[in-house]
């Protein structure tokens, strides 16, 4: 029992101790909210102006229609084989992947904007790059047809 009443802790020969000094922590949401005041990837951005956070929105939706490109797309010759081959392959996987999990952490914002954006993004870049909305939909759904369906394998939970 202190009896001092202002955080201070009896020490030794009657002295006192002060509390030890604490950081003001911030607390996350632990639950979808909807607003402008978030934190998005990063402490303190998009901040408390309303552009930033459109910015942010705009930065999510990229981010999963370019995870959607990378996961669909025919970047390299499909004849080529071999250990060169195989490393750019390996870093477009690497590109891919850093991007989802980067999309992923701004999904932990619990921002119900972002959430939108994120699904938003990842259905468009479905829809341009693997659905056959706009031509060619059975090298999408027919790998076995002769041709690959993209360079790398697709994204599975």
């Amino acid at each position: 029992m202190d009896g001092m009443g202002d955080g201070r802790t009896p020490g030794m020969n009657g002295t006192t101790v002060p509390p030890p000094h604490r950081h003001k922590m911030k607390m996350m949401h632990m639950t979808f909210f909807w607003g402008t005041q978030a934190e998005i990837l990063f402490s303190g951005w998009p901040g408390t102006r309303t552009r930033m956070y459109a910015l942010a929105i705009v930065f999510v939706f990229a981010l999963c229609v370019l995870v959607e490109w990378l996961s669909h797309s025919r970047l390299f010759i499909p004849a080529k084989a071999g250990f060169a081959a195989g490393v750019l392959r390996s870093l477009v996987h690497a590109l891919r992947m850093g991007l989802a999990y980067l999309a992923m952490l701004a999904l932990m914002s619990f921002n119900g904007g972002v959430f939108l954006a994120a699904v938003s993004g990842h259905a468009v870049g479905f829809l341009a790059f693997a659905s056959g909305a706009f031509g060619k939909p059975e090298e999408v759904y027919r790998p076995d047809a002769g041709k690959a369906a993209a360079d790398l394998p697709l994204m599975s939970c």
